[in-house]
């Protein structure tokens, strides 16, 4: 499986962005897929996560009600509402096969895609 990231950019506080995850490969289909971010000197951290048949999601509470994951084919969107400063980092979109759940463990990931940058001003 090879993930490509695309979407991020700059805006204001209170602005929108959606990231696109294309994934290609045999057997993408089978996989959650999930997008993780890391700002300068932080650990890298689960913001959303949907199941392979995208039945079931989950988001991290700081972004609750404002980010909505979904996937379509070999796409898997993040669409992020009301932006703000503390928002900023490197995002990476990855897949799991682990079936233990929702995994917050960067490590029970199996593929990542290169980082798209989102940065958020006041």
């Amino acid at each position: 499986v090879q993930l490509q990231a695309s979407g991020g950019g700059a805006v204001q506080a209170g602005g929108s962005l959606r990231l696109t995850c294309t994934a290609s490969g045999r057997t993408y289909s089978s996989y959650g897929m999930a997008w993780f971010r890391q700002a300068p000197g932080k650990e890298r951290d689960l913001v959303a996560h949907i199941s392979w048949n995208g039945v079931n999601t989950y988001y991290a509470d700081s972004v609750k009600d404002r980010f909505t994951i979904s996937k379509q084919w070999q796409n898997t969107y993040l669409q992020m509402n009301n932006l703000k400063p503390e928002d900023t980092a490197l995002y990476y979109c990855a897949a799991s096969k682990y079936t233990g759940g929702v995994s917050t463990r960067p490590y029970d990931y199996d593929y990542w895609g290169q980082g798209t940058q989102v940065t958020v001003s006041q």
